[in-house]
């Protein structure tokens, strides 16, 4: 996802009620995150659902990289020649 570009993905949530489909169109093209603010303080960020699906994707793999590493830290982790004769033995089966 790129990232949001301060002149042009900052807008007021007034805005946004005034012009949702505009709104809707530029996260689209863009791919850019967009922050709603009110009062000058952010309040929500759009996302287009494409980009969305994404950062879901790479959360639930860095989830499983966390997972990973605490069990090695806790002593629980398999080693790498224990790991790899386990994959290449289920290979050839």
């Amino acid at each position: 996802m790129s990232r949001v570009r301060v002149d042009e993905d900052i807008r007021p949530l007034s805005e946004f009620r005034a012009g949702v489909a505009t709104f809707v169109k530029q996260l689209h093209e863009t791919r850019r995150p967009m922050v709603l603010t009110q009062r000058g303080r952010g309040v929500a960020v759009l996302v287009d659902v494409h980009e969305y699906e994404k950062m879901q994707e790479r959360l639930e793999i860095l989830e499983e990289v966390y997972k990973a590493e605490e069990q090695i830290a806790s002593g629980d982790g398999t080693g790498h020649e224990d790991a790899k004769s386990r994959v290449l033995s289920g290979l050839t089966q």
